[in-house]
C-alpha cells in the first residue's frame, strides 16, 4: 500500500480550490451525438443506461452477462474504495488483458498503471466519475504501456452505486485500435 501516500496528496492537491477544479481534466463528457462511436462503445452505454433506476444508479446487482456476451472480453470493472481513494480491478476481459500483456485482475489500479497517479488526466477521470456519478468517454492515443500495435482507445467508463448513490464499481469497455484507426 505505498501508493496510497501519493494518491492522497496528488487528489488533495487537484482540490486544493474546494471549487471541483480538476486541473487539467476534460472530463470526457458524453457527447449527445454518439454516431461516431465504436458500436461496441454505443451498445454498453446503451445498456448501462438502460439498467439505471428511476433518479440513481445502476449497481452491480443490475447487470446480467448474459445480456452483453459480445462485450465481455473488452469489459473491465473496479472495485471503489476510501479513506483514501483507490482503485483495485475486479475483473479484466481477455481482449483488456492480451492489450496490457499481463493480468490485472486483483491488482491495485495505482500499482499496476503508476501512470494513474502521475497523469491528472487518468487520475481525476476516475475521482471525477467517484464524485459525480457521472459516466465518461475518451478516444485517442494510449495513455497506459500495452501492444506495441495497440495506438488508440475508445472507451467508456460508467459508475455503479449498490444502493443507488454512492459510487462503489466502476465499469468499462475499451476498444483497441492500430495506428491507422482498425478496430483490433
Amino acid at each position: 500500500m505505498a501508493s496510497e501516500q501519493p494518491i492522497a496528496e496528488l487528489t488533495r492537491a487537484s482540490t486544493a480550490s474546494g471549487t471541483g477544479d480538476y486541473g487539467v481534466w476534460t472530463e470526457h463528457r458524453i457527447p449527445d451525438d454518439r454516431s461516431s462511436w465504436n458500436p461496441a462503445i454505443c451498445q454498453f452505454y446503451e445498456y448501462w443506461l438502460s439498467l439505471a433506476p428511476p433518479g440513481g444508479l445502476p449497481g452491480r446487482q443490475h447487470i446480467v452477462p448474459t445480456d452483453i456476451v459480445p462485450l465481455l472480453s473488452r469489459l473491465w470493472m473496479l472495485d471503489v474504495f476510501r479513506d483514501p481513494l483507490r482503485f483495485r480491478y475486479r475483473l479484466v476481459g481477455t481482449d483488456i488483458t492480451r492489450s496490457l500483456q499481463r493480468e490485472l485482475t486483483g491488482l491495485w489500479l495505482d500499482e499496476a498503471q503508476p501512470e494513474t497517479i502521475r497523469n491528472p488526466t487518468l487520475r481525476d477521470r476516475y475521482r471525477y466519475m467517484v464524485e459525480t456519478g457521472k459516466p465518461t468517454w475518451r478516444r485517442g492515443q494510449t495513455l497506459w504501456s500495452r501492444d506495441p500495435t495497440h495506438r488508440l482507445i475508445e472507451n467508456c467508463l460508467a459508475p455503479l452505486a449498490q444502493d443507488g448513490k454512492t459510487v462503489d464499481k466502476i465499469i468499462a469497455v475499451s476498444v483497441m485500435f492500430d495506428a491507422s484507426g482498425r478496430e483490433l
